[in-house]
């Protein structure tokens, strides 16, 4: 079960290093109530010039955070750049400022109230229990038992039934 946990988390590592896809977490409300607060989003960095209005995505900001918000326009800029005018749901009105980018990151899917969990497993006390535990758990899994220290022909003669020698 593990092996296979393994493979599977190898695998979704692969895939994503190959589709430009990581993680986000919203701190804020500025998307809600499509995406809520607390919430764990899966994005790809796709060119920004093939994000259309509607999309959700995340723009880099030199010396900032991130922001996450709705594209409401979008034209093409110079030099290959595309400027988007952003807006979060929960916003009246659109950001102060259009953004001038390359790529974005569009929300692709997210979980609402993931992001806490994963930030309670990013605790280092949680990651010790949890390393702990584990190593516990393949200790006790491998560690030899008596049955396992018996020579292969003592076990085979005990599994035999014995004859009744008055017969």
């Amino acid at each position: 079960m593990a092996a296979v946990l393994g493979s599977v988390c190898i695998v979704l590592v692969v895939l994503a290093m190959v589709f430009n896809i990581t993680l986000i977490m919203f701190k804020t409300g500025s998307m809600s109530p499509t995406i809520p607060t607390g919430s764990l989003a899966v994005v790809r960095q796709i060119p920004a010039q093939d994000a259309k209005v509607g999309d959700v995505v995340t723009v880099d900001r030199p010396g900032l955070l991130p922001v996450t918000h709705r594209i409401v326009s979008t034209h093409a800029g110079e030099h290959g750049t595309t400027v988007l005018t952003l807006k979060g749901d929960a916003n009246p009105t659109a950001d102060p400022a259009p953004y001038t980018v390359r790529t974005v990151r569009l929300v692709m899917w997210s979980v609402p109230g993931l992001a806490y969990f994963v930030v309670w497993l990013s605790n280092p006390i949680v990651l010790g229990a949890l390393t702990l535990a584990v190593a516990a758990l393949i200790v006790w899994v491998l560690w030899p038992r008596d049955d396992d220290r018996r020579p292969a022909r003592h076990a085979q003669q005990a599994r035999e039934p014995q004859e009744d020698e008055n017969q």
